[in-house]
């Protein structure tokens, strides 16, 4: 986490679940697990984000917002499906409505499994959405340098 220059924001988004993982995230954020002491802030603004945590299964209403939500992010950015219903549908994937997973919606990076989730696992999903991150900022610094090298060239 070295390479990050501010602390990373967490967006959080409840698609259509039970709330048992909702609130097991929730508890990530209190003292006695304190996601914060990683830098982390939770944030309801997807343009401040970095990080897109995501709860529940999809359905034609939520794959709508879900995806504006992910638009507006900027890059770059991690998803992380938290749950057994983001990862499959859980309970409700046989429903008549329900796609399934976050998975068929968004490219997703990190997947937490659980029915409901442990904010131990959530914390460990973070902490490794963390790191894609930074891959992903160092390589999109390592872009812009060649490019702007190419430019100097020219």
């Amino acid at each position: 986490m070295s390479f990050l220059k501010k602390s990373p924001w967490v967006l959080h988004y409840a698609a259509t679940s039970c709330n048992g993982c909702d609130i097991e995230l929730l508890a990530c954020l209190t003292p006695t697990y304190d996601v914060e002491r990683f830098g982390i802030v939770n944030t309801g603004n997807p343009k401040h984000a970095d990080i897109f945590l995501v709860t529940g299964s999809v359905n034609e209403e939520s794959r709508k917002v879900v995806e504006n939500l992910y638009a507006q992010m900027p890059d770059p950015k991690v998803v992380v499906a938290i749950g057994a219903c983001a990862l499959s549908g859980g309970i409700f994937r046989d429903a008549y409505n329900v796609y399934g997973g976050i998975d068929q919606v968004l490219p997703v990076d990190v997947y937490v499994p659980g029915c409901a989730a442990r904010p131990e696992s959530i914390i460990d999903g973070i902490v490794q959405a963390l790191d894609i991150l930074e891959q992903r900022a160092k390589a999109r610094k390592r872009q812009r340098k060649i490019v702007s090298q190419e430019l100097e060239a020219r």
